[in-house]
């Protein structure tokens, strides 16, 4: 199985604790054998490394330096996402089986992705909107429902954290409880109830079909 994981934050970049949970998933999927890219932004790094845990990190820089918003920025960001995973892509000869998209910020390319190179995509929820900024609706929280309404409805299955997450998802984006998985982090079946999901969303064939 060959994954890519797209994430707007990856150690040494530490904004909040997604890139301590993503760095530890992409180090824990290597130990399964799960061939794992990592896609990501950084301030002052660039280019390809690969650790020595057998990661392999694309770190890339936003083009556009002055923004008005997180919004501008993730978008004109997500052109990168598209370029470097393309670049993946042909590199092994269009065998990456699957996208591991974490949060809303990247999943205009992992949608463009889908459509361009016909990669499927996991949508891995760390929070919703609804939660960061209860009761907005001004357009630029609108903007950001629509692009998490957008992952829930163009990924093949979606990865929560706990029942509750899931149960809100469900709730708010009108998903079927059946698309979502959950795995709690940390705990001694993380990895493995990853590893099924990312299974489920590679070959849907050998699962019930699940509605959009």
């Amino acid at each position: 199985m060959r994954i890519v994981i797209l994430t707007w934050e990856f150690p040494p970049r530490i904004v909040r604790q997604l890139s301590h949970y993503v760095n530890s998933l992409a180090i824990e999927l290597v130990k399964k054998g799960v061939d794992t890219y990592v896609v990501t932004y950084d301030d002052y790094l660039s280019g390809y490394h690969e650790g020595k845990d057998g990661v392999k990190a694309f770190r890339l820089s936003n083009p556009v330096k002055d923004q008005l918003n997180v919004l501008t920025w993730s978008l004109t960001l997500n052109q990168e996402f598209e370029r470097a995973v393309s670049d993946i892509f042909y590199s092994v000869n269009r065998k990456v089986d699957l996208l591991d998209v974490h949060d809303w910020h990247c999943i205009p390319a992992a949608v463009s992705l889908r459509k361009g190179l016909n990669i499927p995509f996991i949508f891995s929820v760390d929070s919703l909107e609804d939660h960061r900024s209860h009761g907005a609706s001004a357009p630029f929280n609108l903007s950001i429902k629509s692009i998490e309404w957008l992952g829930a409805y163009e990924s093949e299955r979606i990865l929560v954290k706990s029942d509750w997450m899931k149960q809100q998802v469900s709730q708010i984006y009108k998903v079927p409880p059946q698309k979502i998985d959950t795995a709690i982090p940390y705990s001694s079946t993380w990895i493995n109830e990853i590893v099924k999901s990312y299974e489920k969303a590679i070959r849907p064939s050998m699962n019930e079909k699940v509605p959009a």
